[in-house]
């Protein structure tokens, strides 16, 4: 075994149904303060149908695309009321909700103490600053090798495009030596077995199940340690 790679949102991060919907509210306070629940809820549709499309054609959005579709939507300027609320809000105050597992940084170390090398793949439409920014907050950054957001990617998980994106930002070949973390059974798990990954289920009651079988199944990212031991026993 040579790598491990996470998914970032729902399995090192905390998961957050609607990670954008913090956004979404401010951009549609400074548009109309008397319509923000109705601008707020509108906008969050349209990310809504954005990810739906992933099980379509796996296409990467990135969030200026997003942006533009919610500017069209509403004929307004979004795209203005965001990035005027982001140079008023830092990031850590309009998105409180993002924050990494209790686990997640003790998880990492121990991986990297076993001499694995460490990967992030994640699905977004947020550019690389987003995540980098909470990443080194929270202390992950020097415990992960390689991180790969599918905002700088023709392509979303599961399209193999993305898993074999990490596997050359990670020097690793063998997509059989590479352990994939992530909750997501559709996105995550057939993603990674389709490119010929193991694949472990980060277990999630409220993301869509799919017809596919896990190589193991965790509650929790402290238990990845031990199982990964017992793999490379057997």
């Amino acid at each position: 075994m040579e790598a491990v790679v996470f998914d970032w949102g729902g399995t090192l991060s905390v998961f957050a149904d609607l990670d954008m919907e913090d956004m979404w509210r401010l951009a549609a306070a400074h548009l109309a303060p008397d319509r923000t629940e109705e601008l707020c809820a509108r906008l969050v549709a349209v990310e809504a149908a954005s990810w739906d499309r992933i099980a379509v054609d796996q296409r990467s959005t990135t969030l200026s695309s997003l942006l533009a579709a919610a500017s069209a939507e509403l004929g307004l300027d979004v795209a203005e009321a965001v990035l005027e609320e982001a140079a008023l809000h830092h990031l850590d105050s309009w998105t409180p909700h993002v924050r990494h597992e209790p686990d997640a940084l003790a998880t990492l170390a121990a991986l990297k103490h076993r001499g694995l090398r460490i990967g992030l793949l994640s699905n977004t439409h947020w550019p690389r600053s987003f995540h980098e920014h909470f990443l080194e907050r929270d202390g992950l950054i020097p415990f992960i090798d390689a991180r790969c957001y599918t905002s700088e990617m023709a392509h979303t998980k599961p399209h193999p495009e993305a898993f074999r994106t990490v596997l050359e930002a990670l020097d690793v070949w063998d997509p059989a030596n590479v352990v994939f973390v992530g909750d997501r059974p559709y996105d995550d798990v057939s993603g990674a077995k389709g490119v010929g990954m193991r694949a472990v289920l980060r277990r999630n009651p409220l993301v869509p199940d799919h017809d596919v079988e896990p190589d193991a199944v965790i509650d929790r990212l402290s238990e990845l340690p031990l199982l990964l031991d017992a793999w490379s026993r057997s």
